[in-house]
């Protein structure tokens, strides 16, 4: 009766070791191609979590008719925050306060000192309203902006290409023909508000010579309905208003921005592509440059099976490893690095997805990788595979 006896499993580690300059060019290679898949859906993932991360299925965004998602386009009364608190019932209070944030939202180009070159940046004009609608903001340095002051957004530097120096409280900005002093900076859980740089509303309308505003934000309380809203705006025609929910008009955003999402993962599937090819080629000249060895294990008795079965088992080894130095590598230099974007800015996120799907591709590149090689080792008589070079 037939018995398989593997080869001992420390001697495919010792195997490892016996070869540490082609170890360590298979490992780089490995790496390098693992690390490369990181990047591209850490991208990925950035760009749909800071999406997915904005809005609020509570609030509702009221502007004008016709424009789409285009809400820098929109122009309302100033009077519309006060006529919709006071119209629609259901409108979150607190203390009296009213969930109404007027706003006026616009793309203008920044700049750190009058010599600094521009930079599109988005700015956004509000009143302390704001703090109870967006109700993820948090004010993490220095206070709520006075008059010529405006707070910054988290990831604005890096939106703006500016050094966190640069916009540290006390330093200061220009745009729409003024000077602001930075008072502070705020963070909003990793949504698309990171991006922007906040005002007083009454200002940025004084610096653009603008009575009006782009949108009113409603946040409805337990039981209202965003029905309530949208038949507002379309038994008022002479305000010429459209409602959205602020989910839906982020989701609207992920639409738009499918495209670039297909071309990253389309980049993802090239680069995935491109490494399995490169691993493959890897292994395969490690393993061929090992045939007659494979040839002398069968001489002693050692089966083709066990010859492979030991291949494989070195792949593997060498693959993971390689998927966890890259890993390490992408967490602690790639996680959460800023990113810019048209949208704003946003981070990396080499989440738990990430490392199952780059884990995924080293394990096949490890276990696949050893195939070629073998199959023409499965060809070759012993006699042949110990004279092969």
């Amino acid at each position: 009766m037939f018995t398989f006896r593997p080869l001992p499993w420390e001697y495919g580690i010792r195997n490892l070791l016996r070869r540490p300059l082609r170890t360590g060019l298979t490992l780089l290679a490995l790496t390098t191609v693992t690390l490369l898949v990181m990047v591209v859906m850490g991208f990925v993932r950035g760009l749909d979590r800071s999406l997915a991360v904005s809005g609020d299925p509570q609030t509702a965004i009221v502007f004008s008719l016709g424009m789409g998602e285009n809400l820098e386009y929109s122009s309302v009364p100033m009077r519309t925050a006060d006529l919709l608190a006071s119209s629609i019932t259901g409108v979150r209070e607190r203390y009296g306060q009213k969930y109404a944030s007027p706003e006026l939202y616009l793309g203008t180009l920044v700049r750190a000192t009058e010599d600094a070159p521009e930079e599109m940046g988005l700015v956004r004009g509000l009143t302390p309203s704001a703090l109870l609608v967006h109700g993820d903001v948090e004010i993490t340095r220095g206070d709520w902006p006075r008059v010529n002051e405006v707070l910054i957004g988290r990831m604005a530097a890096t939106k703006l290409g500016l050094s966190d120096d640069q916009v540290r409280p006390g330093r200061q900005l220009l745009f729409e023909g003024r000077t602001w002093t930075i008072s502070g900076t705020f963070a909003a859980a990793g949504s698309t508000y990171e991006s922007e740089i906040w005002c007083r509303l009454d200002d940025l309308q004084q610096a653009m010579k603008r009575q009006d505003l782009s949108l009113v934000a409603l946040t409805l309380g337990p039981g209202a309905e965003f029905q309530d809203v949208d038949l507002f705006c379309k038994e008022r025609l002479d305000l010429e208003l459209q409602a959205i929910r602020q989910t839906d008009y982020f989701a609207t955003l992920q639409k738009d921005y499918a495209p670039i999402r297909w071309l990253s993962w389309l980049v993802v599937a090239l680069v995935s592509g491109a490494g399995v090819f490169i691993g493959l080629n890897t292994m395969y000249g490690a393993v061929v440059g090992r045939i007659p060895e494979l040839a002398t294990l069968q001489t002693i008795g050692f089966s083709r099976r066990a010859a492979i079965l030991s291949v494989m088992q070195e792949g593997t080894v060498l693959a993971m490893t390689s998927a966890l130095l890259a890993s390490i590598i992408g967490y602690g230099l790639i996680h959460r690095a800023a990113v810019r974007f048209t949208m704003g800015a946003f981070e990396l996120q080499i989440d738990s997805g990430t490392l199952l799907i780059a884990y995924g591709i080293a394990l096949f590149l490890g276990i696949v990788g050893s195939l070629p090689p073998s199959v023409r080792m499965f060809r070759l008589s012993v006699v042949d595979g110990l004279k092969a070079v």
